[in-house]
Formats: C-alpha cells, structure tokens, sequence
C-alpha cells in the first residue's frame, strides 16, 4: 500500500557512526529507493540521519524531514513533489535532489543558507527565484524545465550551473557569477555568446543543439584564460568554411572541441593558417616560388651557375623604411660599377615623390603581380604595409649576364624569404639608433601618414631585437643616423668585402671614428670586418655549416663528382651520349 514500515527502515539503514551531539553511536544513512513508497512519515523519528535517500518512489509529501535537524543529504528524485522545500529546514543541509518531480516554481529558500548542491532537473518550474540568501550554493541544476530567462542568480558563488534544454534564447544574468567554471546552455535557442565575457574562471561551456551561426561570436569568448573545453555540436556555425581550424585559432587555450580532443598539430596548422610567424610566411613564399618556377621551361641560370665553386654574389641592404637604404644602394653602386648593379624591386604600391620607375622600383598593378608570381619570374616576395614586393628573377638574369653582383634594398619580410633561396647573399642592416632624428625625418618627407610614422619607428627595436637574439643573422650593422658616415662606414665593409682593402686598414680607420663618434652599432658580434668576411657558416647554417660538421661517403662522393662532372659538361656544350649515361647509371 506504500506506506513505510520499521522493517523496511530497518533494511535501508547502513553507516553506523556517532550522533551529530557525540553522544551515541547511531545508522547515519538511509536508502529507500525504488520501493513504490508513498507515505514515509515514520521517518520522524529517525531523528539522527544525516543523508536520506528516497528516489524512485511515489512520494508527495517530505514533513518528517522538519524532524531530521542534522539531516546533510536529501534525495527525492523520481517522485512526485509538488511542493518545493515543504518542511523545516535542517540547519546544516547542504545537498539536495529534487530531478524529476512535479514542482511548478520556486520558493524562498533564504532558511537554507547551508545548501551548496540544488539538483532540479525535469521539472515544471519557469523562473528561478528566491535563491538570493543561498550563499554557499556552488552547483545550481535546472535543466528540462521552462525557463526563457537567466535571472535571480545575482553574486553567488555558483561554480557549476546546468540550464540546459530550456527556452532561453539569450544569455543574461550571469555577469556578477564571478566563480562561475562549468556551463551547460545545451539545447535551447541562444544566438549569440554575447554575456559569457569576462568569467575568468570558466573552464568548460556546453552550447550544443542552439542557434548560433557566425563565427564572430566567438570573439565573446576568446579573453577567457582557463576555457578548455567546448562544445558547439549542432549549431549552423560548423557548417561554416574552416570552422575547425578558426575556431582552434581563435581559440587557442582550448583542449577540447565538440567532444573531441585538439592535437598539437591542429593548433600549429591554425596559427599557420591564419597568423602565421614570419617564418611560415616566408618558407610558404619560397615553396611557391619553387613549385611554380619549375612548371616553366628549365634552364641554366647564369645566376645560379656563375662557378662550380662558390654561388652567385649579392649585396643586401636591410632596414626600416627610410632609413636611407635605398640612396646607399645607388652610392655604392655607383662607387663600385665595376662589381655591383642595382637591382630594382617589383612593388604593386604607387610612386612616392621622387621615386622612378625601373630606378627605384618596378611599378606594377596587382594583376601584373600575381600574374608573375603564377609564371615564376620571383625569387622572393614579401608584404609590408599592404603592398607586395618581388625581386624578379629576369633582374638578376640581367645583371649576372653582364659579369656584375646585384644589390638590393629590402625589409626585414624579403630578407626572411631570401634565406629561404639558394642564393647566399651578404646581409648589412641599416637602421637608425636615434628614433625621435628619424621620426622627424619620417615627418618632413611628408610622405607617410601617423599610423605609417609609429609602425615604422616601432620596427627599429624590432630590427635591433633581431639581430641581438640571432647573432649572425645580419653580417654588419650599421648606423644611418647620419647618411655620410653611414657610406664611410658601408664603402669600407664592401671594400673589405671585395679585398679592396685590408681589414687591418679598416680597422684602424674604425677606430678614429669611433673616437670621433661614428661607429657601427654593437648590437651584433658580426660587426667587425673579420666576422662580416667570415659569417657565412653563421648566416648560412643549413648549408656550409652542415657540409663542414657531416663527411660524405664514398657513395655520396662519387654521386656528387658524377654531378659536377655532368654539369662541367653541360656548361661546355658537351653532353655524352645516351648509352654512355646508361652504362654510367
């Protein structure tokens, strides 16, 4: 008939320890699930129990709890309670289970300001309320219920609150759950993440089965430091072209995304893909390069094959943009014609005052560029200031053919991308130690705007930072705060350089402006002329570096001699015939 007897009691009774007063050893739990009980009011006098267990069962009224003063657990899930918190209240209570039940709303529970875990799930309630004295509540449920707002939660201490399957369509009334870690929005109708900033705590958000359709949204959540995992399963936004990839990137601290873990190698492919270092750019730059020069008809490049014994000589000056880089090129062009030309880069941005085409730069449209990348008539390119750069390989062609270096002008990107070739180019940085000298000079050439002026002065300590952290990574660094010393300084590098002068007499020459206060800066190691004749083990490690630590063997050293030996030959017009190459191989 469901009505509890002792016997009963008596078979679910299990823990026995001390009273809450000390004073006699008593059952301290009781378990009566799943026994079809309707009428438990025998329990009054049960009044030692501390957790109380009556899920499964037909149970509409609790009053014998009013009994149970050291009561610390209640479970009545799966029955059929109408009221909510029908008794008084035990002054320590801290757990309680009302999941499937009949209750229609929520009542003042300011008496229960022990309760830390309130469990009410698959009920019939539509507003959260009366919870504003809860204040050691830590794990809030309500999912399966009817509520179309967030609210009446203002300054608890909730670390874990469960809403799900609801009708909530947005996110309010969180802001001031500052202790917030777990979120369960499942299956409702949000739109928008918009009221999840700012939760520093948050580790885990359940939004699946919602609306939410842009990408953008996820800007709402991407400041939250401890966010690991994820879950926007069925919501239109993973229809959405690289929805896994973007999300990752936007979100980087994540470790789990729609129930599936993030591999190392997914966060590395979504920073490549949408910020990538400048590395990538750069060996991405040269891969394009490569796979669309060799789709053009081969031949022997008089750059590539000037020698059998060393590679194609090139001067390359780095540094910030008017720096005065590009006059140095020309002077020392001019000075060293017999040895040097300049080599003009291809730019799709428009002529600065002054400037020339086909002396400063090849102008060119972004159609034309794109269409010479597509061809493969770059070595390198590189972005700045959103504007494209090439140094075409037909500039070069023309200054080998006639017996001549080329030297180039370039930033900090084409010097990335230029490593990256089989050229082996001589590096000098060029940069300015006097920011406030050259952002006046910035301004007087009237040729930039502000945001143009401060990205520029910004990249000097960049440059610097460079070559502080990378020794070697520049073969000289030389001062351009004033323009005259700065060529004094350069001619003397590239008469070393050439063997035009000896390193002892530039030495001493340094050393008298040094005293006079023209100097190469000492951000790197390789600023002396011995280390800017010898730096190309350091510049150069994939290549001189490992060819000097690896010893070939005697296989290697035939393939290779056989190499040079065919490539004498196609140098001299004389191939050997098709037997002979197969009797060879």
């Amino acid at each position: 008939d469901g009505v509890l007897d002792e016997d009963t009691v008596a078979e679910g009774l299990h823990k026995l320890g001390r009273s809450a007063p000390g004073i006699e050893y008593v059952y301290l739990n009781l378990s009566l699930s799943g026994r079809e009980l309707s009428d438990i009011n025998i329990l009054s006098r049960y009044i030692h129990l501390q957790k109380l267990e009556l899920s499964y069962n037909k149970i509409n009224d609790l009053s014998c709890v009013s009994h149970m003063p050291y009561l610390l657990e209640l479970s009545a899930s799966n029955n059929e309670l109408t009221t909510y918190f029908g008794f008084k209240p035990p002054k320590n209570l801290k757990e309680v289970d009302f999941s499937y039940n009949q209750i229609p709303k929520m009542q003042d529970l300011s008496a229960y300001q022990s309760l830390t875990k309130l469990l009410l799930d698959f009920n019939n309630i539509e507003e959260i309320r009366g919870l504003e004295k809860c204040h050691s509540l830590t794990h809030l449920s309500l999912s399966h219920n009817r509520l179309f707002a967030v609210s009446g939660l203002e300054n608890l201490p909730i670390r874990i609150l469960n809403l799900s399957s609801n009708q909530i369509e947005k996110i309010t009334g969180l802001d001031s759950l500052k202790t917030l870690q777990k979120l369960d929005l499942s299956s409702n109708k949000i739109t928008s993440l918009e009221g999840l900033g700012g939760h520093d705590l948050l580790e885990m958000i359940n939004l699946e089965d919602n609306q939410i359709a842009e990408l953008r949204e996820l800007e709402c959540i991407e400041d939250l430091p401890l966010l690991r995992v994820l879950n926007l399963l069925k919501n239109p936004v993973q229809e959405q072209t690289d929805y896994w990839l973007l999300t990752i990137f936007m979100l980087l601290q994540l470790t789990e995304l729609d129930l599936k873990k993030i591999s190392v190698e997914e966060k590395v492919a979504a920073v490549n893909k949408y910020d990538p270092p400048p590395e990538v750019v750069a060996a991405k730059d040269h891969m394009t390069h490569v796979m669309y020069s060799m789709m053009q008809p081969q031949r022997i490049f008089d750059s590539t094959l000037p020698s059998l014994d060393s590679p194609y000589p090139m001067l390359v000056l780095v540094g910030p943009v008017a720096c005065g880089k590009r006059e140095l090129t020309h002077k020392i062009c001019r000075q060293f014609n017999n040895f040097f030309r300049y080599g003009p880069c291809h730019t799709t941005r428009a002529a600065y005052f002054g400037e020339e085409n086909r002396l400063d730069y090849y102008f060119v449209s972004q159609e034309a560029f794109d269409k010479m990348v597509n061809t493969g008539k770059f070595i390198a390119t590189y972005k700045y200031s959103g504007y494209y750069y090439g140094l075409g390989r037909d500039t070069v062609e023309s200054i080998a053919r006639e017996g001549l270096a080329t030297c180039v002008d370039l930033e900090i990107e084409g010097v990335r991308s230029l490593k990256n070739t089989y050229f082996k180019p001589r590096y000098i940085l060029l940069v300015p130690t006097d920011k406030e000298k050259y952002e006046g000079h910035l301004r007087r050439k009237g040729l930039f705007s502000r945001p143009e002026i401060e990205e520029a002065v910004s990249r000097v300590d960049m440059y610097l930072k460079i070559s502080q952290d990378f020794p070697g990574y520049f073969d000289a660094v030389v001062n351009t705060d004033e323009v005259d010393e700065a060529f004094t300084e350069l001619s003397f590098l590239v008469k070393a350089y050439l063997g035009l002068e000896s390193p002892a007499v530039f030495d001493s020459i340094r050393d008298l402006n040094s005293r006079a206060g023209a100097v190469i800066t000492g951000t790197t190691r390789s600023s002396s002329v011995n280390e800017f004749l010898d730096s190309s083990a350091k510049n150069y490690p994939g290549g001189i570096s490992d060819k000097l630590s690896a010893q070939l063997g005697s296989v290697e050293e035939a393939s290779l001699q056989r190499r040079f030996s065919a490539a004498r030959q196609a140098l001299s017009g004389k191939a050997p015939s098709a037997s002979v190459q197969l009797f060879q191989r």
